[in-house]
């Protein structure tokens, strides 16, 4: 009886338990991590789609949307949700979210100052908008008995170099204990901010220019004010300087990808995967320096993991950029401007599933072998 029963052991595919359901050993694992794709779907709902495609495909879909600091961090941490009346970038009030978890205050400033909030480029005043109610934000979190608080730096109107925020704490005694984090996602100094992105904010190069040496002024108001230099900080021009602007008053900047992928849990998963699926709406030069497909594309090759990566559009120069160009492929190219603007998400289906079929999968191996 002992024989027959090792003989049928081993004539059975071993199972586990996988969240909820047996899952093949052989099973192959695909990580799925796309950040948003901005003005037309979240990660959340970008995620979904893929993993619909994949496990057509007959892969066993592990979804993970991401967040480089800007829009969608708040949705990987799980947390009650609060609420606060605080000021938005165009001065008028707004109700905005965080989350608490234990101790810790999770913040989107792109929830309480971001470009989408104003009405784009077209409805933002680039020289007037202020992270006043980031700083709002913060204070309320305190006053609700955060110690830790973390401000997702990304998606912002603004280019105030966080003056707004760090005016509404003051004064700063009241941070006495806290531990304030800058999750930033990119690497810009300070007074290269307004340089950098003010132009996707509605600025003319005029304003470019006068935001620029507001930008270097406070740099040297910061130092006189709080002691502390921050025109050497990397990321400290994250949202138009906010992340120098709360260093200035001890923040600490670190990359908003890891703290997503931290809360997340996705490296835990590498191990396991046999296909990695990134996205964005639109790869372009910051792609690559710190941002969600260039950390998770860095990852799949630390790991030799075979990976794609969707995206909306992309700029030729960005794609030179990313080590197999080849595995990128866009919306726009396989489907038409139209269809991905207006039905992303079923462009997001078409594309993967087309990527699958293509010369990507070349250097993958298919969930049958083949």
């Amino acid at each position: 009886m002992h024989q027959v029963g090792v003989t049928a052991k081993r004539g059975l595919k071993h199972q586990r338990q996988a969240g909820g359901k047996i899952e093949s050993e052989q099973m192959k694992i695909a990580l799925v991590a796309p950040d948003k794709f901005r003005g037309t779907a979240s990660a959340s709902e970008v995620a979904r789609a893929m993993s619909e495609v994949l496990e057509g495909a007959g892969y066993r879909a592990k979804s993970f949307p991401m967040s480089d600091g800007g829009e969608g961090l708040l949705d990987i941490f799980e947390g009650v949700e609060r609420s606060s009346l605080v000021t938005a970038a165009n001065g008028k009030k707004i109700t905005a979210q965080y989350k608490m978890k234990g101790g810790t205050a999770i913040i989107e400033m792109a929830r309480v100052a971001g470009l989408a909030l104003v009405g784009g480029a077209e409805g933002n005043d680039p020289m007037a908008a202020t992270t006043k109610g980031v700083g709002e934000l913060i204070k309320a979190a305190v006053f609700a008995g955060a110690k830790r608080v973390i401000v997702g730096c990304g998606g912002s109107a603004t280019t105030d170099g966080g003056l707004g925020a760090v005016d509404a704490l003051e004064p700063v005694i009241r941070l006495k204990g806290v531990e304030l984090i800058a999750a930033a996602d990119v690497d810009t100094l300070f007074r290269d901010a307004a340089r950098e992105f003010s132009t996707q904010k509605g600025a003319s190069s005029a304003q470019v220019a006068l935001l620029t040496l507001r930008l270097e002024a406070l740099e040297q108001q910061y130092r006189l004010r709080f002691g502390t230099d921050i025109s050497l900080v990397r990321g400290g021009g994250a949202a138009g300087g906010l992340a120098g602007g709360l260093a200035a008053i001890g923040a600490k900047i670190v990359s908003g990808f890891e703290i997503a992928a931290e809360e997340s849990g996705i490296y835990e998963e590498f191990p396991r995967a046999s296909i990695v699926v990134t996205g964005e709406g639109f790869l372009d030069y910051q792609s690559f320096r710190g941002k969600v497909v260039g950390r998770i594309v860095e990852a799949a090759i630390e790991r030799s993991i075979p990976y794609l990566v969707i995206v909306g559009d992309f700029d030729q120069e960005a794609l030179s950029m990313c080590p197999d160009p080849s595995l990128v492929f866009s919306l726009v190219h396989e489907t038409g401007a139209e269809r991905a603007f207006n039905h992303t998400l079923d462009s997001v289906k078409e594309t993967l599933a087309s990527a699958l079929r293509s010369r990507g999968t070349r250097r993958l191996q298919q969930p049958d072998g083949n």
